[in-house]
């Protein structure tokens, strides 16, 4: 007597429903596996990533507002609001290391102990912020983003009439005071969106004229706050990994 099984291979095991699938992405079709996470996209979500995270780093490098382009593209993709926006932060890390590399001379133009200074109330502001996201449920995030969207989009747009504006009341603030630092660094580490204008902004309102110094403080104290919220945001394990890993490839060659 034959074989019942004609011919057929045995009991297979269905495959594993892919990160991407689980979050609501787009048409899974290509693998792209890293560091043990496996990341399942069609090539246009894939392209979109890595696109986004050139354009978003070439803008942090220049001004800010490079949330605008990563943000919008991670949640293209299927990430949730939450999760999209800290994983965009974490994107955007080694783009902000290179800027600040590069800008290193600059940054040496400030007084070292004001940066210092600076960059610890960045870091604590940015914290801040950071846990206020992770304590925020995607709905609520969701509800507010479109505000912050639009607010940022405004400072983004009309950037140089800020800053004209804001020169205009130079010494209206404490200089390099934690008044002032500390609430900026909250909405950094919150949604980050604008913040190299809104820092711009915040300088001329201390008195800085020298632009080159102003640029080289942001970019370093945007590093430092994206940094302090990455690594909250990781043991918060709200970061996407193979996506921010992706995006960041993007960001390197930018600045």
């Amino acid at each position: 007597p034959g074989s019942a099984c004609n011919g057929a291979a045995g009991p297979q095991r269905p495959p594993p429903t892919p990160l991407a699938a689980r979050r609501g992405s787009p048409i899974v079709q290509a693998d792209a596996v890293l560091k043990g996470w496996r990341m399942d996209y069609d090539w246009v979500a894939l392209l979109t990533m890595v696109g986004a995270g050139f354009v978003g780093g070439m803008l942090n490098a220049v001004a800010g507002g490079g949330t605008f382009i990563t943000f919008p593209a991670l949640v293209f993709v299927g990430l949730p609001p939450v999760t999209a926006n800290a994983s965009s932060t974490v994107a955007a890390l080694p783009g902000y290391l290179a800027s600040a590399i590069g800008f290193r001379r600059d940054l040496a133009r400030v007084d070292r102990r004001q940066v210092v200074r600076l960059t610890v109330l960045t870091a604590l502001g940015g914290a801040l912020g950071s846990v206020l996201l992770l304590v925020s449920s995607n709905d609520a995030f969701s509800a507010v983003v479109p505000f912050l969207l639009l607010a940022a989009t405004l400072v983004f747009v009309f950037s140089a009439q800020v800053r004209r504006f804001a020169s205009r009341f130079r010494g209206g603030v404490t200089a390099f005071g934690a008044g002032s630092m500390i609430p900026v660094a909250i909405y950094g580490g919150y949604f980050n969106g604008g913040l190299g204008i809104i820092l711009l902004a915040l300088f001329s309102l201390w008195g800085m004229t020298d632009l080159h110094a102003m640029n080289g403080l942001k970019t370093w104290l945007s590093f430092a706050l994206a940094t302090i919220s990455a690594l909250i945001f990781a043991a918060g394990d709200e970061v996407a990994w193979p996506e921010a890993l992706l995006m960041s490839v993007g960001t390197v060659p930018a600045p």
